[in-house]
């Protein structure tokens, strides 16, 4: 990719962000492929299948009544866009895969590997620090089964 195509896949990847931050739910249809394989298992158990990206988000800006992703770096090479991002919200609702709410606070750091094709996201691959966001929340560890 060019330059000019290099700064549009990242500005896809802070669009998608930013409609994540501010709930338009609506317009990720804009930033991701219907088909999009999500990787990130967010908490754990996810679908990872074509298409169960949508649901996961839905369920986890149900999960969390605060749920901020802010981009400290955005760095794109060919197909993808790496981002590294700090994360932080508040657990006020519910999530099939989650306890009860806690009303407790994280703050995370996390980095995602977005691939484009078409100018929309059609993979995602992520890699968080899950275990201190159970631990601030207050939440037990999953037991794998």
């Amino acid at each position: 990719m060019d330059a000019l195509s290099l700064t549009a896949a990242k500005r896809v990847v802070s669009d998608f962000l930013a409609a994540l931050n501010d709930r338009r739910v609506s317009d990720l249809p804009l930033y991701m492929a219907l088909d999009v394989v999500d990787h990130n298992k967010i908490i754990h158990g996810e679908a990872d299948e074509p298409g169960a990206a949508f649901d996961g988000f839905q369920r986890q800006l149900d999960a969390f009544g605060s749920l901020e992703m802010v981009p400290e770096e955005l760095i794109a090479e060919g197909d993808r866009v790496v981002a590294r991002l700090t994360v932080r919200g508040v657990h006020t609702g519910t999530h099939p895969r989650m306890p009860e709410p806690t009303r407790r606070a994280f703050e995370v750091e996390q980095i995602w590997i977005f691939t484009l094709a078409r100018g929309k996201i059609t993979e995602i691959r992520a890699v968080s620090d899950r275990l201190g966001m159970f631990m601030q929340l207050g939440w037990d560890w999953p037991d794998g089964r």
